[in-house]
């Protein structure tokens, strides 16, 4: 074997989550759905669905929490939801949400921080702000791609492009450089604070 064969997993995430215990890793779950339900209620009113920094958050923590860890808050996010909790936009909650023009949206979300976080733990993270922002802006696009989908069935194509879409676009941008950004700053504390 070469010096070569072997090469030490680079850390993705500032919080190290993948090598903390379970209990932890629980709490991270419980912070992660507080975080995600706060987020929700961060909206600029809009119809049929409203601009949240909800997206913001699930790329975060997919970015932050890996693939598997983040998909997992998310999912437990949405069971709080279903179940009553009011987690969602606006304080909504219950399965009505998972039924009408918000359901593409929801549904995306344990696919979006899947992909961010795996993403994430290829190297697309705060230590390159250029693939941590790619990553983000692909998580918001597949958001959108699901949400104007499902949007498409209840109101038409066009009008779910529309309003579904287009309207978030900018935002999307904004989100991902900032989600980069927060990412970014987290890193170098991490890295600034392993050098002291």
């Amino acid at each position: 074997m070469s010096d070569l064969s072997y090469v030490t997993p680079a850390r993705f995430s500032p919080l190290g989550l993948q090598a903390r215990p379970a209990y932890i890793k629980a709490a991270a779950v419980l912070l992660g759905t507080l975080v995600l339900a706060i987020a929700s209620q961060i909206s600029v009113p809009m119809l049929p669905v409203p601009m949240t920094m909800q997206t913001l958050a699930v790329i975060l923590i997919g970015a932050l929490y890996g693939w598997r860890l983040g998909a997992l808050t998310v999912l437990a996010w949405l069971v709080e939801a279903a179940l009553g909790l009011p987690v969602l936009a606006n304080g909504s909650s219950g399965l009505a949400p998972f039924m009408g023009p918000t359901a593409g949206y929801l549904a995306s979300f344990p696919l979006v921080v899947a992909l961010v976080g795996w993403l994430a733990e290829r190297g697309w993270n705060g230590s390159r702000p250029a693939l941590a922002f790619a990553a983000m802006l692909l998580g918001h696009a597949l958001c959108l791609a699901l949400g104007g989908l499902w949007l498409a069935t209840l109101i038409g194509a066009e009008k779910a492009m529309l309003v579904g879409v287009v309207p978030f676009l900018l935002g999307s941008l904004v989100k991902s450089g900032l989600g980069a950004a927060i990412l970014m700053a987290l890193t170098r504390r991490k890295v600034d604070a392993e050098q002291v």
